[in-house]
Protein backbone atom coordinates (compact mmCIF):
# COMPACT_ATOMS: atom_id res chain seq x y z
CA UNK A 1 0.00 0.00 0.00
CA UNK A 2 2.83 2.37 0.91
CA UNK A 3 6.28 3.09 -0.40
CA UNK A 4 7.77 4.41 2.83
CA UNK A 5 9.31 2.66 5.82
CA UNK A 6 7.32 3.66 8.91
CA UNK A 7 4.06 5.32 9.88
CA UNK A 8 3.19 7.91 12.51
CA UNK A 9 -0.43 8.54 13.38
CA UNK A 10 -1.82 11.91 14.42
CA UNK A 11 -5.07 13.03 16.00
CA UNK A 12 -6.75 15.99 14.30
CA UNK A 13 -8.69 18.40 16.56
CA UNK A 14 -6.37 20.31 18.89
CA UNK A 15 -3.39 18.25 17.74
CA UNK A 16 -3.05 19.32 14.11
CA UNK A 17 -6.08 21.60 13.74
CA UNK A 18 -7.38 24.35 16.01
CA UNK A 19 -11.10 23.81 15.56
CA UNK A 20 -12.30 25.71 18.62
CA UNK A 21 -13.58 28.82 16.87
CA UNK A 22 -15.35 26.87 14.15
CA UNK A 23 -16.95 24.32 16.45
CA UNK A 24 -18.00 27.06 18.83
CA UNK A 25 -19.66 28.94 15.98
CA UNK A 26 -21.56 25.84 14.86
CA UNK A 27 -22.73 25.21 18.42
CA UNK A 28 -23.90 28.81 18.66
CA UNK A 29 -25.85 28.39 15.42
CA UNK A 30 -27.35 25.14 16.69
CA UNK A 31 -28.35 26.85 19.92
CA UNK A 32 -29.98 29.72 18.05
CA UNK A 33 -31.92 27.35 15.79
CA UNK A 34 -33.08 24.99 18.54
CA UNK A 35 -33.66 27.53 21.30
CA UNK A 36 -31.60 25.34 23.64
CA UNK A 37 -28.78 27.00 25.57
CA UNK A 38 -25.31 25.66 24.74
CA UNK A 39 -22.26 27.01 26.50
CA UNK A 40 -19.99 26.85 23.47
CA UNK A 41 -17.11 28.43 25.38
CA UNK A 42 -17.19 25.50 27.79
CA UNK A 43 -17.77 22.93 25.06
CA UNK A 44 -14.64 23.81 23.11
CA UNK A 45 -12.48 23.25 26.18
CA UNK A 46 -13.24 19.52 26.08
CA UNK A 47 -12.87 18.63 22.41
CA UNK A 48 -11.83 15.10 21.58
CA UNK A 49 -14.69 12.68 22.29
CA UNK A 50 -17.37 12.01 19.66
CA UNK A 51 -19.80 14.85 18.96
CA UNK A 52 -22.78 12.95 20.40
CA UNK A 53 -21.12 12.89 23.82
CA UNK A 54 -20.84 16.68 23.90
CA UNK A 55 -24.34 17.28 22.58
CA UNK A 56 -25.74 14.96 25.25
CA UNK A 57 -24.82 17.69 27.77
CA UNK A 58 -27.37 19.98 26.14
CA UNK A 59 -30.05 17.84 24.49
CA UNK A 60 -32.22 14.88 25.48
CA UNK A 61 -31.21 11.40 24.23
CA UNK A 62 -33.95 11.51 21.60
CA UNK A 63 -32.75 14.87 20.32
CA UNK A 64 -29.05 14.07 20.11
CA UNK A 65 -29.07 12.15 16.78
CA UNK A 66 -31.04 14.95 15.11
CA UNK A 67 -28.68 17.58 16.51
CA UNK A 68 -25.63 15.60 15.41
CA UNK A 69 -27.01 15.50 11.86
CA UNK A 70 -27.78 19.22 11.87
CA UNK A 71 -24.35 20.06 13.33
CA UNK A 72 -22.75 18.22 10.44
CA UNK A 73 -24.95 20.00 7.92
CA UNK A 74 -23.70 23.32 9.27
CA UNK A 75 -20.08 22.33 9.76
CA UNK A 76 -18.68 22.70 6.27
CA UNK A 77 -19.92 26.24 5.75
CA UNK A 78 -19.22 27.57 9.24
CA UNK A 79 -16.45 25.60 10.91
CA UNK A 80 -14.05 24.66 8.12
CA UNK A 81 -13.30 28.27 7.08
CA UNK A 82 -12.65 29.19 10.74
CA UNK A 83 -10.17 26.34 11.30
CA UNK A 84 -6.47 27.09 11.64
CA UNK A 85 -3.42 24.83 11.96
CA UNK A 86 -1.96 24.21 15.39
CA UNK A 87 1.48 25.67 15.90
CA UNK A 88 4.09 23.38 14.40
CA UNK A 89 1.57 21.07 12.72
CA UNK A 90 2.84 21.27 9.16
CA UNK A 91 6.48 21.09 10.26
CA UNK A 92 5.77 17.98 12.37
CA UNK A 93 4.18 16.18 9.43
CA UNK A 94 6.90 17.30 7.06
CA UNK A 95 9.55 15.98 9.47
CA UNK A 96 7.96 12.51 9.44
CA UNK A 97 7.76 12.44 5.65
CA UNK A 98 11.29 13.83 5.24
CA UNK A 99 12.57 10.97 7.40
CA UNK A 100 10.91 8.46 5.09
CA UNK A 101 7.69 8.01 7.01
CA UNK A 102 4.00 8.02 6.25
CA UNK A 103 1.40 10.13 8.08
CA UNK A 104 -2.06 8.83 8.89
CA UNK A 105 -4.65 10.98 10.66
CA UNK A 106 -6.98 8.98 12.89
CA UNK A 107 -9.74 11.02 14.48
CA UNK A 108 -13.16 10.93 16.11
CA UNK A 109 -14.32 13.54 13.58
CA UNK A 110 -16.50 12.08 10.84
CA UNK A 111 -14.72 11.07 7.64
CA UNK A 112 -16.08 13.86 5.43
CA UNK A 113 -15.23 16.71 7.78
CA UNK A 114 -11.89 15.20 8.72
CA UNK A 115 -10.87 15.01 5.06
CA UNK A 116 -12.19 18.53 4.42
CA UNK A 117 -10.21 19.90 7.37
CA UNK A 118 -6.98 18.28 6.24
CA UNK A 119 -7.55 19.53 2.70
CA UNK A 120 -8.44 23.07 3.82
CA UNK A 121 -5.28 23.31 5.93
CA UNK A 122 -3.20 21.72 3.15
CA UNK A 123 -1.62 19.29 5.59
CA UNK A 124 0.83 16.75 4.08
CA UNK A 125 -1.09 13.60 5.07
CA UNK A 126 -1.12 10.17 3.41
CA UNK A 127 -4.38 8.81 4.83
CA UNK A 128 -7.31 10.04 6.91
CA UNK A 129 -9.49 7.73 9.01
CA UNK A 130 -12.48 9.22 10.79
CA UNK A 131 -15.21 8.27 13.26
CA UNK A 132 -12.96 6.40 15.71
CA UNK A 133 -12.45 7.27 19.37
CA UNK A 134 -9.97 6.24 22.07
CA UNK A 135 -9.02 2.55 21.91
CA UNK A 136 -11.13 2.14 18.74
CA UNK A 137 -8.44 4.13 16.96
CA UNK A 138 -6.05 1.28 17.67
CA UNK A 139 -7.69 -0.79 14.93
CA UNK A 140 -6.87 1.79 12.24
CA UNK A 141 -3.43 2.48 13.67
CA UNK A 142 -2.64 -1.24 13.58
CA UNK A 143 -4.05 -1.62 10.08
CA UNK A 144 -1.83 1.20 8.81
CA UNK A 145 1.22 -0.03 10.70
CA UNK A 146 1.60 3.02 12.93
CA UNK A 147 4.39 2.67 15.45
CA UNK A 148 3.63 5.99 17.14
CA UNK A 149 0.48 8.04 17.67
CA UNK A 150 0.38 11.74 18.53
CA UNK A 151 -2.63 13.28 20.27
CA UNK A 152 -3.77 15.76 22.89
CA UNK A 153 -6.25 13.66 24.87
CA UNK A 154 -5.99 10.75 27.31
CA UNK A 155 -8.17 8.90 24.80
CA UNK A 156 -5.30 9.23 22.34
CA UNK A 157 -2.98 7.55 24.83
CA UNK A 158 -5.51 4.71 24.99
CA UNK A 159 -5.43 4.59 21.19
CA UNK A 160 -1.65 4.23 21.11
CA UNK A 161 -1.75 1.52 23.76
CA UNK A 162 -4.38 -0.40 21.81
CA UNK A 163 -2.06 -0.41 18.80
CA UNK A 164 1.07 -1.16 20.87
CA UNK A 165 2.45 2.12 19.54
CA UNK A 166 4.54 4.82 21.16
CA UNK A 167 2.22 7.40 22.71
CA UNK A 168 3.16 11.03 22.12
CA UNK A 169 0.96 13.51 23.96
CA UNK A 170 0.85 17.23 23.29
CA UNK A 171 -0.60 19.55 25.94
CA UNK A 172 -2.60 21.62 23.48
CA UNK A 173 -6.02 20.21 24.34
CA UNK A 174 -7.96 19.65 27.56
CA UNK A 175 -5.07 18.07 29.52
CA UNK A 176 -1.87 19.69 30.73
CA UNK A 177 1.61 18.16 30.72
CA UNK A 178 1.28 16.76 34.23
CA UNK A 179 -2.04 15.05 33.52
CA UNK A 180 -0.80 13.50 30.28
CA UNK A 181 2.37 12.28 31.95
CA UNK A 182 0.40 10.86 34.89
CA UNK A 183 -1.87 8.99 32.46
CA UNK A 184 1.17 7.24 31.05
CA UNK A 185 2.13 8.83 27.74
CA UNK A 186 5.55 7.71 26.56
CA UNK A 187 6.54 11.23 25.54
CA UNK A 188 4.82 14.47 26.56
CA UNK A 189 5.42 17.74 24.71
CA UNK A 190 3.98 21.18 25.37
CA UNK A 191 3.07 21.46 21.66
CA UNK A 192 4.23 20.26 18.25
CA UNK A 193 6.93 22.88 17.86
CA UNK A 194 9.64 20.62 19.28
CA UNK A 195 8.30 17.44 17.66
CA UNK A 196 10.77 17.36 14.73
CA UNK A 197 13.69 17.46 17.17
CA UNK A 198 12.21 14.59 19.21
CA UNK A 199 11.37 12.29 16.32
CA UNK A 200 14.39 10.10 16.97
CA UNK A 201 13.04 9.32 20.47
CA UNK A 202 9.89 7.64 19.17
CA UNK A 203 11.58 4.44 18.05
CA UNK A 204 10.10 4.80 14.58
CA UNK A 205 13.12 5.66 12.47
CA UNK A 206 14.48 2.77 10.39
Amino acid sequence: MYDRDFTVGFDLDMTLADTRAGIGAVLDALSAESGVFIDSTLSVTRLGPPLAIELAHWFTPDEVPVMVARFRELYAGIAIPATTPMAGAAAALTAVRAAGGRVVVVTAKNQRDAESTVRFLDLPVDRVVGSLWAAEKGVALTEHGATAYVGDHTGDIDAARAASACSVAVATGPFDVAALRAYGADLVLPDLLTFPDRLSELGVLP
